[in-house]
């Protein structure tokens, strides 16, 4: 059973730390910064790829050159392991569950207390996949089935949908039946 419970979190307003420089550490800053290109990631590392250093080089990420040590953990809220030492991994999982602070060690999901699930967006419309860390590949195939699912136009959809709700008269409850009426018809001309 997947007892995950899915949020969006707003990582342009909380402050995120990925220790390691390598490919997964490129890997997970590029996850987050394609989900928010104003994410406020700060990445410490005793060395990093090129391509890593050209990302962050787009976008307001800040680079440490160091090993790690728990002094980075200052003022973060979320926290992402990911070097290719185990070792210290561990330590920083420890570190952060000293301090409350949440972390994911990459690709060990014992030392995670979320997971970096597979996202479709389509303009405002974002979902997310988790297959509870069992099958990532399954996630991303998920995510390209739904991305190309979903049509080009989906934020215009919702712009309107936005707009109609913003003209109806009456308490909640009546607002929510009329909005649940328009989208289902929605939903069954789409399956037909």
């Amino acid at each position: 059973m997947n007892e995950l419970y899915p949020i969006f979190l707003k990582v342009a307003e909380l402050k995120v730390l990925i220790v390691g420089g390598g490919n997964v550490g490129l890997e997970k800053l590029g996850f987050l910064l394609k989900s928010s290109p104003s994410a406020q990631v700060t990445v410490v590392a005793k060395a990093f790829c090129k391509e890593l250093v050209s990302l962050a080089g787009k976008h307001e990420v800040e680079l440490i050159l160091s090993a790690y040590n728990s002094d980075f953990l200052e003022n973060k809220q979320i926290v992402i392991a990911a070097t290719d030492d185990l070792e210290v991994n561990k330590t920083v999982h420890a570190d952060c569950k000293r301090e409350n602070i949440l972390v994911n060690v990459a690709d060990n999901p014992p030392y995670c207390d979320f997971y970096m699930g597979g996202i479709v967006t389509k303009g405002n419309l974002k979902i997310g996949i988790s297959t509870n860390g069992k099958s990532p590949t399954a996630a991303k195939r998920l995510r390209q089935f739904f991305e190309d699912f979903f049509p080009d136009n989906m934020n215009e959809l919702l712009e309107n949908l936005n707009t109609y709700r913003k003209t109806l008269k009456g308490d909640f409850e009546e607002k929510v039946e009329k909005m649940n009426a328009l989208t289902k018809d929605m939903i069954q001309k789409g399956k037909e």
